[in-house]
């Protein structure tokens, strides 16, 4: 069983933390690892996979603040009915 040091997960930004996660995932699914090496992995991608999800709850959150904060007052415009100018430049 190898003895792998990992990064603390505060310290990792978004990305680089999810990037981990899709390593983890892959050599998982390669079948290749020792039962000890698979279950080590398996931890640490849980506990990435739960801040990453906490992190997405918080952006969720900011998002809603922002959304809120903006005017409500202010004029809205539909797009809905718009032509689509999807081929204009093609």
């Amino acid at each position: 069983m190898s003895e792998q040091t990992y990064r603390p997960i505060d310290a990792m930004t978004f990305k680089e933390a999810s990037i981990e996660l899709e390593q983890i995932v892959r050599s998982l699914e390669s079948g290749d690892l020792e039962l000890e090496d698979s279950l080590e992995r398996y931890g640490r991608g849980v506990e990435l996979l739960k801040s990453l999800r906490a992190r997405l709850a918080d952006a969720e959150q900011k998002v809603r603040v922002l959304l809120d904060a903006t005017d409500e007052s202010a004029v809205t415009t539909d797009t809905a009915s718009a032509p689509s100018v999807a081929y204009i430049n093609e």
